[in-house]
Formats: structure tokens, C-alpha cells, sequence
């Protein structure tokens, strides 16, 4: 007996090669919006990364402005006058930072031990302002040093002799010769000036000025208005040395300080003239 053929039934094909011959247009575009999700979580305002580190709020004092800024503590000198940039307008080059002295750029605020609450005090004009004043100063800083390399060591000089020949001061600070400290928080005494003296040196940061304090009185010198600081080590005590502000375009307006602990001859003119003072 013949068994009838019967026609094969057609399968249907599998969906997942329905899935496969799809429109290529709709699965680039499926790609492209996975690509925009993943490139919108990525956008960050920039504070997702100091939100996860230890952070220090500072006072800044500019222009006799508050800025509040909260910023990490393990931020260096040279981050934070970004920073005070992105606050005042104020170029990094053209501040002088300061903090218990001039702020130092490769240190971090946690190593000067900068911490909540602390005022910065800044301290910067515009390009403009600077051009204006620099160009004088420069003039008058290569006269003096041009009259400086005719002459012979000012400690063998006369004038200088007079007040040297006292001899070291009893009560005079301890020096250390070759090394760099910041200024101390308490006033540079027991130094003698031109006439014998005793003289301190104060070195208001807040108000920018240097306070030359004597007996007699306290003369408050902004420190904009110093052209120049002279120094040379004593001979035979090098561990300290004699130094100068000059006051005025002559040798007469220089103010000649005796006995300055060598250890503190940087961190004076850093903050007197400002690292941003390129002469």
C-alpha cells in the first residue's frame, strides 16, 4: 500500500535572524544614542574630584574684598593662584600671596599648614598698573647696583664701619647661614640702623606695609613705594648681614639696617618686592 507524500510544512524562520536583517539605519541609530547617554555622564563641572578630597575653606583678601573659596588641602601654592585667578580676574603672575609670609608655589597648603577659617591676603595691580610703576624701579635698581660693583664691599665703607665696629648686638636673633626660612611671626629685633639704634622690622601683610619701629618712633612704608633691597653679608660674621630699603631714587633716601639674620634675607625681599617683579 502506497503511502501518500505530504507536503512539507515551512518553518518559520528563527526571530533572532528577523533581529539580524533588520535595518542597518535603526541599529546605528540605537548605537548613537547609547554613545550620547554614556557622553552626557560623563560632563563634569569640575568639582566631582575635589568633593572626594579633603578640603580647606580660605578667607581671600584682595582689594579690600572677601572671597570665600574652598579648595583641597593637598592643592600647592601655584593651584591656589589659579584659583584666586578664576576669583579676581588677577593673573598668577602679577600676585603676591601671602600667608604668614610670602606663599610658597611648590608646597602644598597642607605642608604650610593652611587650615579652615585662614585669610589670604592678596596682593597685585593689572598689567597696566605695573608697567606704570616697574619702569622707574628697574632704572634705579641698575644705577645701584651699577654704583654697587664700583665700590668697594659696603661693610668696609666708612659709614658702615662706624655702626659695625659696635659689634654683634646681645639680644639679636640667632642666624644660620645657608638656609632659607619664612618670616618669623613675631618682629625682627635687636638689629642696630644707620645711627646706632636699636630698630625692628614689622612686616604688616594685611596692609602691605613694613613698620620700622626705633625707639623714638614707627615709620609705617608702604611696600609698593620700596624701589629696592640691598644686602651684603658681614664680613667675618656671614651669618649675618646688612641690608638696605630704598625709599627714594638716591643713595641718602636708603634706610641701612645691621645685624639681619642671613636665614631671613630671601623671605625679606620676597615680600618687600614680590617674586612677580622680574628685576
Amino acid at each position: 500500500m502506497e503511502t501518500e507524500a505530504k507536503p512539507k510544512e515551512s518553518e518559520p524562520e528563527p526571530l533572532c535572524e528577523d533581529a539580524e536583517k533588520g535595518d542597518p539605519g535603526d541599529a546605528s541609530h540605537t548605537e548613537e544614542e547609547g554613545n550620547a547617554t554614556t557622553q552626557d555622564s560623563s560632563i563634569s563641572n569640575g568639582d566631582d574630584a575635589d568633593d572626594k578630597q579633603e578640603m580647606v575653606d580660605l578667607k581671600i583678601i584682595w582689594n579690600k574684598i572677601k572671597y570665600d573659596l574652598k579648595i583641597p588641602v593637598d592643592s600647592t601654592g601655584a593651584k591656589l593662584k589659579e584659583r584666586i585667578h578664576s576669583l579676581t580676574g588677577l593673573p598668577p603672575a602679577m600676585q603676591k600671596v601671602m600667608y604668614k609670609g610670602l606663599l610658597p608655589e611648590d608646597k602644598t597648603l597642607r605642608e604650610i599648614k593652611i587650615t579652615n577659617g585662614a585669610k589670604i591676603m592678596v596682593v597685585g595691580s593689572t598689567i597696566n598698573d605695573v608697567l606704570a610703576v616697574n619702569t622707574p624701579k628697574e632704572v634705579i635698581q641698575q644705577e645701584v647696583k651699577a654704583e654697587e660693583n664700583k665700590k668697594e664691599p659696603l661693610c668696609r665703607q666708612k659709614q658702615h664701619r662706624k655702626v659695625l665696629d659696635k659689634g654683634k648686638p646681645d639680644d639679636i636673633m640667632a642666624a644660620v647661614k645657608g638656609t632659607k626660612e619664612r618670616l618669623p611671626t613675631v618682629p625682627l629685633a635687636g638689629m642696630y640702623n644707620k645711627s646706632g639704634g636699636k630698630v625692628r622690622l614689622t612686616f604688616k601683610l594685611e596692609q602691605d606695609q613694613l613698620w620700622i619701629g626705633t625707639k623714638e618712633r614707627t615709620e609705617k612704608v608702604p611696600m609698593g613705594s620700596i624701589k629696592n633691597v640691598v644686602t651684603e653679608p658681614i664680613e667675618g660674621h656671614e651669618d649675618y648681614h646688612m641690608m638696605a630699603f630704598q625709599l627714594g631714587p638716591t643713595e641718602a633716601s636708603q634706610y641701612w639696617v645691621y645685624w639681619v639674620p642671613a636665614q631671613f634675607v630671601d623671605a625679606i625681599k620676597d615680600t618687600v618686592l614680590g617674586k612677580w617683579q622680574y628685576f
